[in-house]
């Protein structure tokens, strides 16, 4: 992952107040408050840095997006996930209402796991981050002096350079002892100072200034004893900053905010549960953890789980944004593009294609969209090449006999071998046409070869093939009512109840079928149809509003 932007000189990332742990894995007496640092084992910071890279992703996500300028629409709304900004402004027209979305602006966050407790020493890690925002101030030298700022300014070099909000990497970390958790909470305060640097450009033209209000937080951890080695533990990290003047505007608010925060938990003695996949016995008091804006998930490898079910692991990454237990980022991926959502050779060659004016601004923007420039234009072609897809789910097969037929069954009589030759091999099996979905209906469907054999496209017809659906004929042209079905994506369901006309039947690879649809009231929808954008549903997801659409003659009559 590229570095993180900072000025140099810049505050360094600070440390919560507890002292850091001693050597050996062991309790080396108490601390003031009572408490004993424990120093996580090495296994355990390996299997904390193997979630380093999502953690990353994480921290960055929607940073900066494609086409990294500055003027881009969707880098003017910025800093959208695992923001916890000061209570008096969050909760200036009431209090917040919990939920695991991290999207949503708060003033805390509450991670809420199930921990087995392995060793009487066991003890839990716990790494807060969050980004730090700073604001990039170009400024200008004017004749008498004095400088003033602006919003771009270009030097004598041709080089650009423009007024931006940047971000700087903050990490806070404390280690206890799970018996000190379980007779009370421990609380460290951690934060950043207020600074600001000062970078001067080429031949006196002004100055780059980067300035960073003051940042404070506070992470508080309890444990709860539910069984003789089963815990549940609480992380609750807050805003800690006043904030004077809650009616000011978000962007004011965001100085003091921690931004993109996450916590990644470790320990020595100590493993997870999954809340999505938790063992059998365990699923109840799973169900009875309380998350807020953020949801943890197992990281690092797998452990067994005798009591049944996949979810147990060594580490956990609680994250603003939504992941699946063990995330991790594709190893074919060169770098962070700062959206994980997107696939990455197409934001890479879409990068390739900026204008050399776009490339400029990109790179006066900041310095992440620098690196990520630097790095598509050089990427080597067997980097590129590996972008295209990667296959990870493949098995050894093993066919028996009953699922093999002679190759002159299966192939073209003209290039079987001679079926007398006790050599020739066997190839496994081709389905049964009853084993498939039926066959699309239209015009030549009839000789058309199923989907699975080669060639089965030809003669598809995506505006001309329809489909049954309520025993009415649709097809393109045909209007229909969305109703989609229960767990569908979250887009689709903001259609629901809405009117469409149908733009095509499609089919894919694994003989289902897909109808294209435009919304009625979409003003859009003209556009949409002129380059192809479509909403898909499945036949069961809609409701036929016109009688039959007859099928419409072959192309070629």
């Amino acid at each position: 992952m590229p570095d993180a932007v900072a000025a140099e000189g810049a505050a360094r990332p600070a440390a919560v107040d507890a002292p850091e742990p001693p050597g050996g894995g062991r309790s080396r007496g108490p601390h003031a408050d009572g408490s004993r640092a424990v120093e996580a084992d090495p296994s355990s910071a390996v299997d904390v840095d193997r979630l380093s890279a999502v953690a990353d992703a994480v921290l960055y996500e929607g940073y900066l997006l494609y086409p990294y300028r500055r003027s881009s629409p969707k880098n003017r709304v910025r800093w959208q996930f695992g923001v916890v900004l000061p209570r008096d402004w969050v909760e200036r027209d009431g209090p917040v209402t919990p939920g695991v979305s991290g999207a949503a602006d708060s003033w805390y966050q509450r991670t809420e796991c199930l921990v087995r407790v392995r060793r009487p020493d066991a003890a839990v890690t716990v790494r807060v981050r969050f980004l730090h925002q700073q604001r990039k101030q170009v400024q200008q030298a004017g004749p008498d002096g004095a400088y003033h700022p602006v919003d771009s300014l270009r030097t004598a070099d041709g080089t650009a350079h423009l007024t931006f909000d940047e971000a700087v990497p903050r990490e806070a970390h404390f280690t206890v002892a799970v018996d000190d958790l379980l007779r009370r909470e421990h609380t460290a305060g951690f934060g950043a100072a207020a600074g600001q640097d000062t970078e001067p450009l080429p031949s006196g033209a002004g100055r780059v200034v980067r300035r960073r209000e003051e940042v404070r937080g506070r992470t508080t951890l309890t444990a709860e004893r539910l069984g003789p080695d089963l815990v549940r533990l609480r992380v609750r990290t807050e805003n800690a900053a006043a904030f004077p003047d809650p009616a000011a505007p978000r962007e004011e608010a965001l100085r003091r905010a921690l931004v993109a925060t996450h916590t990644l938990i470790g320990g020595t003695g100590v493993e997870f549960v999954s809340l999505i996949d938790p063992p059998a016995q365990l699923a109840e008091p799973a169900r009875g953890c309380r998350n807020a804006f953020t949801f943890p998930v197992l990281g690092g490898a797998s452990a067994d789980a005798p009591e049944g079910g996949g979810g147990l692991g060594p580490a956990l990454l609680s994250s603003p944004i939504l992941l699946p237990d063990r995330p991790q980022v594709a190893p074919e991926s060169p770098g962070d593009l700062h959206d994980a959502a997107e696939i990455d050779e197409i934001l890479t060659l879409r990068t390739m294609l900026l204008t050399d004016a776009e490339k400029a601004e990109a790179r006066a923007t900041d310095p992440r969209a620098a690196d990520i420039l630097d790095r598509v234009e050089a990427l080597p072609t067997e980097v590129f090449a590996r972008l295209h897809g990667a296959i990870r789910s493949l098995a050894p097969a093993t066919p028996d006999a009953s699922d093999t037929v002679d190759p002159s069954d299966a192939m073209d009589p003209s290039d079987a071998l001679d079926a007398s030759d006790a050599e020739a091999p066997v190839a496994p099996r081709i389905p049964a046409a009853h084993d498939l979905p039926a066959a699309p209906e239209g015009p030549g469907a009839a000789e058309r070869p199923a989907w699975w054999q080669e060639l089965g496209g030809d003669g598809l017809s995506p505006t001309t093939d329809t489909v049954l659906v309520d025993g009415v004929r649709v097809g393109g042209g045909s209007r229909v009512r969305l109703r989609p079905r229960r767990g569908a994506d979250a887009q689709d369901m903001f259609l629901a109840g809405r009117t469409a006309r149908v733009a095509g039947v499609f089919h894919d690879v694994e003989g289902g079928v897909h109808l294209a649809v435009t919304v009625d009231d979409d003003p859009a929808a003209e556009l949409h149809t002129w380059y192809g954008r479509f909403h898909y549903f499945r036949p069961d997801e809609l409701v036929p509003l016109e009688p039959s659409r007859p099928p419409a003659p072959s192309p070629e009559t």
